[in-house]
């Protein structure tokens, strides 16, 4: 068969596949993240029916859905919103970097890996992904929630210290020099800061190019934009995530809500396509040596994860409830952690690496989503009136 032919069935049974799969998840209530996930294991290379024909369209169509996760993300907050976030949550961001980095290093030294796979690694394990917290405050229905702007800090946060990680982490892997790695640097943080200051200061002119009232042209204009931005920020070390980002919150008004509203058909298929690739991906073989370390290191930064948004949220004098909804819904990593890898590995640092964050990846995406509905179940919400009501008697 021709290989458009075969493509066009591959990825119209996976999508029946997906679609199955996300009507069994939301019947008994969980988010379909994990099974889209397992899918994909079970689809992808050495699963049970590899995808070969579809493999680069998949790969694309994982890249958009990253890039409309974190627009429409950036659509639900305004510019001043988010520099106000930012500078509300400088010490979050610092304890979050400190709480989750440290233990990815510390482990890469005790492995024997040397300095270079540390901050790869301790890269692995201070991000979270973007994409999977999105889509998660999203299923949950806590895009309205008290803490998700703190969520939300982190998460740009983290996106932003990408702009600086990338090319610093790309210099010390193919030994550039410290004039090659500080110019690198320099465009990164210039593009950021132009395409925030953009925002801040020519938002309204940007939304007033995009008319409303053709849904076809404007479903482009917008689409076109987000893409064109997260492209050209890619293209200078700076994580396209951020871009769509940025673009996001540039548009306001009535085109944001016009926006949302036509985008996100969309983004739901390319969601599923990004979680569904990453497992594609993941060659279940390669995980298997490697799974008790990435499970003890997994244990560790959920717990810390959970800790820095905890107390990031407690500084926003959230109640306790939504500071662990904040902790616990950061936990997944995802898209930036297998950048990292993929980066170091290539330039022939530590083949291990590869493997060892597919599956910590892996585990924290997977439980991550199942951790973050917790708070929610009755039995932890008694257990915190509980303690909230023995603290409040032991005051007395």
């Amino acid at each position: 068969m021709h290989d458009t032919t075969v493509l066009l069935i591959e990825v119209g049974a996976l999508l029946l596949v997906l679609s199955i799969v996300g009507r069994v998840a939301s019947r008994f209530g969980f988010s379909p993240i994990p099974f889209y996930l397992i899918a994909g294991l079970l689809l992808g290379e050495g699963g049970l029916v590899p995808l070969d024909a579809s493999y680069e369209f998949l790969e694309v169509g994982s890249e958009i859905g990253v890039v409309l996760l974190l627009a429409m993300l950036g659509l639900e907050y305004s510019a001043e919103e988010l520099v106000t976030s930012l500078k509300t949550s400088r010490v979050a961001g610092i304890l979050d970097a400190a709480l989750n980095a440290l233990p990815g290093a510390a482990v890469a030294l005790l492995l024997g890996w040397g300095p270079i796979a540390a901050v790869a690694l301790a890269g692995i394990t201070w991000i979270s992904s973007s994409g999977v917290v999105a889509k998660l405050l999203r299923d949950l229905g806590r895009l309205s929630n008290r803490e998700t702007p703190v969520v939300l800090s982190i998460l740009v946060i983290e996106d932003l210290a990408m702009a600086f990680y990338l090319p610093v982490l790309s210099a010390l892997v193919i030994g550039a020099g410290l004039l090659q790695g500080a110019t690198t640097v320099v465009i990164a943080v210039a593009v950021v800061t132009l395409i925030l200051f953009l925002a801040l200061r020519y938002g309204k002119f940007v939304s007033r190019v995009f008319s409303t009232q053709q849904a076809e042209a404007f479903l482009l204009g917008v689409l076109g934009l987000t893409m064109l931005v997260a492209g050209l920020a890619e293209a200078v070390n700076v994580s396209a995530a951020v871009g769509a980002f940025l673009v996001g919150i540039a548009l306001a008004g009535q085109v944001a809500h016009q926006a949302e509203r036509v985008l996100t058909p969309l983004r739901d298929f390319f969601a599923a396509i990004f979680f569904v690739f990453f497992g594609i991906s993941t060659n279940p073989a390669d995980i298997v040596p490697v799974l008790i370390p990435a499970a003890l290191l997994a244990i560790v930064t959920i717990a810390t994860k959970t800790l820095s948004g905890y107390l990031a949220a407690k500084r926003a004098g959230v109640g306790v409830p939504g500071r662990w909804r904040a902790g616990l819904t950061l936990t997944p990593r995802g898209e930036f952690s297998i950048v990292i890898a993929g980066l170091a590995v290539g330039a022939g640092i530590e083949p291990t690496l590869a493997p060892l964050a597919a599956a910590y990846v892996l585990i924290t995406i997977i439980l991550g989503p199942l951790l973050a509905r917790v708070p929610d179940s009755e039995w932890f919400k008694t257990a915190v009136r509980t303690r909230a009501a023995r603290a409040s008697t032991l005051k007395k």
